[in-house]
């Protein structure tokens, strides 16, 4: 944007980054969650990397995948991860600590899954860097979060045009170090990522 003036922001909760606020952050798979999300913990005085992954690998029997033509019972396996995940970063939060929530959360599933978090202060932030950028990291990892079903460009194409901008703070992490991205979230999440 040039010469367009920004409004001025709004200061951060005081106690944001000290315990007792959840941190939503999102993005397609290699996008760079679970790296940001540790770093950033990691600066945080007493804090939580909630992984909402963990709660789709422990269903043992019957588990069922989310792919681009998924059915209703991978629908509702993602619901349940999702609702988990908010109930236990409520928890922690309680508890004192501030939570950095990290799982991929797409389209209407962003808006309903940050309803579904009580704990304040909340803030959501999601990464999106170039599907480019996504797919050189993808190349460079042990695992693979890519297959048959999904590829990057598909994937980062369903996940732009379905997830509504108008949820948290978006950051186009392409150029970016971890500490830069970090930093940026530090700066940013509560005042443009903030959710009432």
């Amino acid at each position: 944007m040039t010469g367009a003036a920004r409004a001025p922001e709004a200061p951060a909760p005081p106690d944001a980054w000290s315990g007792g606020g959840v941190l939503l952050l999102t993005g397609i798979q290699a996008a760079g969650k679970s790296t940001v999300a540790q770093a950033l913990a990691e600066r945080l005085p007493r804090s939580v990397h909630l992984r909402g992954d963990t709660f789709r690998r422990s269903i043992v029997g019957g588990r069922a995948a989310m792919t681009p033509d998924a059915d209703e019972e991978a629908h509702a396996q993602l619901r349940l991860r999702h609702r988990l995940t908010a109930l236990c970063a409520d928890e922690y939060a309680r508890a004192g600590f501030t939570v950095v929530a990290q799982d991929t959360v797409l389209g209407p599933y962003l808006a309903e899954t940050a309803r579904q978090i009580t704990a304040r202060p909340l803030a959501v932030v999601v990464l999106a860097p170039d599907p480019a950028a996504v797919a050189e990291r993808e190349a460079g990892r042990a695992k693979s979060a890519y297959g048959a079903d999904w590829s990057v460009a598909g994937l980062d194409a369903a996940f732009r045009e379905r997830t509504p901008r108008g949820t948290g703070l978006w950051l186009d992490t392409t150029g970016q170090s971890v500490a830069e991205t970090v930093r940026e979230i530090l700066t940013r999440a509560w005042t443009e990522g903030a959710v009432p």
